[in-house]
C-alpha cells in the first residue's frame, strides 16, 4: 500500500513516441485493454498438463495477447497505442499458486511471473481485481512493487486515512508532431466485494468506496489536470447487479459509471469474463454515449479502442469512438514471452505433476451437479475431519459436524492409480480456506432450500433433460452446495423453496433448534452466492486453512484415495419421492 503517497503521486506523466496530426487537425489514438488473466501467461492448461483448448478453440496467455499487441503497435505506430489491464492477475492458475504459497515471491524475492510478463509486454497501467488480495496485503505489496506500470485501485482506501491505499489514476502524455500533446487520463476501480470475498486479509486494513461515488471525485480532478481523454478501468462487470445483499456497494457497476459520471470517454471493464466488443451507454448528465467493452478472459480476446480527436478552439476532442474484440487464437505466441517464462512453466508442471497418492479407482465428478458422487465425497471427509479435530475439546466437541462442498468442476478426475497435485488441483479450482460455524437445523434447512434453486422444475414423468436439469436461473455449478453428515431429498417437481424433504441426522428428523457445526469455505461464509444465514452464523474455527492444500496434504499423509473409506450417498434428486436415477 502507499497511502498518503498515492495523492503525492496522482499527477504521474509518461511520454510517448510522437503521433501525427493530419492537414484535418485530427488524430486516431489506440486503447488496448486486457482483463481476468488470472495467471494465465502461456496457452497452457496445467489441470490437463497440455496446451489449452475448449469446445470453442480459444486460446489462453499473455505470450497470444503479447503478439497482438506487437502487431498492433506496429500497425498504428506505438506513439498511437496504450496498453492497460483491468484486473484479477496473480490469481486462477497453479503458476499463480506456486509463486503465492510454494515458493512465494514474499521470501525469495523472485520477480512474479506476471510481473515479468506484463513488464516485457509494456503495459501502461493495471488497476485491481478483487482477486489480486486472496494470498493477502504483503504479496499484492510484491508484485505491486515488481511491476513497471502502475497499479490502480481509486476506491481502496486505508481503513484507518479514508486516502487512497494504491494509486487512484495516471495521465499519459503522447506527443503530437507539430501540435500540442494528447493527455490521457486513466482512472482505476476495484471491487467492493472484496470487503466480502477477502474479509480476513482486508478487515480493519482496507475500505471499497462505491465506484459511482469514487469516479465523481476523481474524474473531475483528471479533467482538471488537462486530459484531453478520460477513460476508466474497472474490475465490475456492467449489469447492475451484486451477488452479495445491499451493505456493500454495487458489484457490477461499470455500466452505472459510464451513465451517471459526466467527462468519462469510454469505461475497460472486467470481471464478469464476458466478450463485450462494444456497448454504448448514455450519460444521463450530458446526454454524451459512453464506449464500454471487456475483452472476455484469460487473455482470450485483446479489446482494441479507437478514438479520433480533433482540435476545437485550441483542445484536443475526442470526435469519434469505435471498439472491437479480437480473438487471441487468431496468432501464435510471442517467443520471447515463452521464453521469459520457461524456468517458471516448467517448475509449475512439475509441481502440479507430483504424485501424491495412489486411488483404489477411478473417481470423475462428471456427474457431480446432479448426483451425490465419491469424489466430492473427498473433500467433504477432508472437511469434516479437520473441522472435527479443531472443536474437540470445544464447548462445541458434543455437536455434530457437517459439511459443505459445490461441484466446481465437471471435468475432474481422479484416475485410478497415480493421482498428483494437478488431479487434485482440478477438483479444487478455488484459493478458499475453511471455516466452522455454528447452524441450526431450521437454519441447514433454509440454506438447503436456496441451493436446491439450481435445479429446474421437472414434473413427475417428464423426461430428464441433462442439458436443461441444472443452472436454473443462471446459477452457476458453484453455487450449488451439497452438504454432508445428514440425510435428503431434492424434490424437483416442487416450486423453489418447497423442495428439500427426508432432511434427517442419524436417522432421525432434524429438528428446528437442533445445533450443528458446518465447515464451510471462506467465500460462502462471507457472502459469497447469498446464502442465507451462513454469513452472520457464529464461527467457532477459523484457521486460514486452504482447502486444496487440504485435500492434497490429506492424500499425501494417506498415500491411499479408496472411497469405500468416505463415500456415502447422503442426498439424491426425487419427484413426488420417487427417485431421478
Amino acid at each position: 500500500m502507499i497511502a498518503g503517497a498515492a495523492v503525492a503521486a496522482l499527477g504521474l506523466l509518461a511520454a510517448a513516441t510522437p503521433a501525427s496530426a493530419n492537414s484535418g487537425h485530427t488524430v486516431t489514438i489506440t486503447v488496448m485493454a486486457s482483463s481476468d488473466i488470472h495467471g494465465n501467461a502461456l496457452n497452457w492448461d496445467y489441470y490437463k498438463n497440455a496446451e489449452f483448448d475448449d469446445s470453442a478453440h480459444n486460446d489462453v496467455g499473455l505470450a497470444k495477447v503479447s503478439t497482438m499487441v506487437k502487431q498492433i503497435r506496429a500497425d498504428r505506430g506505438a506513439g498511437h497505442t496504450l496498453l492497460f489491464d483491468s484486473g484479477d492477475t496473480i490469481q486462477g492458475t497453479p503458476l499463480d499458486y506456486y509463486y503465492a504459497k510454494v515458493e512465494p515471491i514474499t521470501q525469495t524475492g523472485e520477480t512474479h511471473p506476471m510481473a515479468k510478463a506484463m513488464n516485457a509486454i509494456g503495459y501502461d497501467a493495471v488497476t485491481l481485481g478483487n482477486h489480486e488480495f486472496n494470498y493477502g496485503l504483503p504479496l499484492l505489496a510484491a508484485w505491486v512493487k515488481q511491476m513497471k506500470a502502475p497499479v490502480l485501485g481509486a476506491n481502496a482506501v486505508s481503513a484507518k486515512t479514508g486516502l487512497p491505499a494504491y494509486l487512484p489514476f495516471v495521465i499519459k502524455t503522447m506527443k503530437v508532431t507539430g501540435e500540442k500533446p494528447i493527455k490521457v487520463g486513466v482512472l482505476g476501480l476495484t471491487n467492493p466485494g472484496i470487503a466480502i470475498w477477502d474479509k480476513a486479509n482486508v478487515e480493519g486494513k482496507l475500505r471499497f468506496l462505491d465506484l459511482v461515488d469514487t469516479a465523481k471525485k476523481w474524474v473531475p480532478v483528471i479533467r482538471s489536470l488537462g486530459a484531453d481523454v478520460v477513460l476508466v478501468t474497472a474490475h465490475a462487470g456492467d449489469n447492475g447487479l451484486s451477488s452479495y445483499g445491499t451493505d456493500l456497494p454495487v458489484e457490477n457497476a461499470a455500466a452505472l459509471v459510464a451513465q451517471k459520471v459526466p467527462g468519462i470517454d469510454a469505461v475497460l471493464f472486467g470481471h464478469a469474463h464476458n466478450d463485450v466488443p462494444q456497448r454504448f451507454v448514455t450519460n444521463e448528465v450530458t446526454g454524451k454515449q459512453v464506449l464500454l467493452t471487456e475483452p472476455s478472459k484469460w487473455g482470450q480476446r485483446l479489446s482494441v479502442v479507437d478514438f479520433t480527436l480533433a482540435k476545437q478552439r485550441g483542445a484536443w476532442t475526442v470526435t469519434g469512438k469505435s471498439s472491437t474484440t479480437l480473438n487471441t487464437n487468431t496468432v501464435p505466441e510471442d517467443p520471447a514471452i515463452v521464453a521469459l517464462m520457461k524456468d517458471q512453466h516448467d517448475k509449475t508442471v512439475g509441481y502440479v505433476n507430483r504424485v501424491i497418492a495412489q486411488s483404489k479407482e477411478q473417481l470423475s465428478a462428471a456427474e457431480s451437479p446432479y448426483k451425490d458422487t465419491p469424489i466430492l465425497d473427498y473433500i467433504q471427509k477432508v472437511q469434516t475431519d479437520l473441522v472435527s479435530k479443531a472443536v474437540a475439546g470445544t464447548p462445541d466437541a458434543s455437536l455434530p459436524v457437517l459439511s459443505i462442498a459445490a461441484p466446481f468442476s465437471r471435468t475432474a478426475v481422479f484416475p485410478a492409480g497415480p493421482v498428483s497435485v494437478r488431479d487434485m488441483a482440478g477438483l479444487y479450482v478455488y484459493d478458499n480456506t475453511l471455516l466452522g460455524v455454528k447452524m441450526t437445523g431450521a437454519q441447514i434447512k433454509d440454506y438447503l432450500e436456496y441451493s436446491a434453486k439450481y435445479f429446474a422444475q421437472v414434473a413427475p414423468g417428464a423426461p430428464i433433460d441433462l442439458a436443461t436439469l441444472t443452472n436454473a436461473a443462471g446459477t452457476p455449478d458453484y453455487n450449488y452446495d451439497q452438504l454432508s453428515g445428514v440425510t435428503y431429498d431434492v424434490d424437483i417437481a416442487k416450486p423453489v423453496g418447497q423442495r428439500i424433504v427426508n432432511l434427517s441426522y442419524q436417522g432421525t428428523p432434524v429438528a428446528a433448534d437442533q445445533q450443528f457445526v458446518v465447515a464451510v469455505n471462506n467465500y460462502r461464509q462471507s457472502g459469497g452466492g447469498g446464502f442465507p444465514h451462513v454469513s452472520t452464523a457464529p464461527v467457532v474455527y477459523n484457521a486460514q486453512v486452504e482447502i486444496r492444500q487440504a485435500l492434497i496434504e490429506y492424500a499425501t499423509a494417506s498415500g491411499t484415495i479408496d472411497p469405500a473409506t468416505f463415500a456415502e450417498a447422503n442426498w439424491k434428486l426425487v419427484r413426488d419421492g420417487v427417485p431421478v436415477f
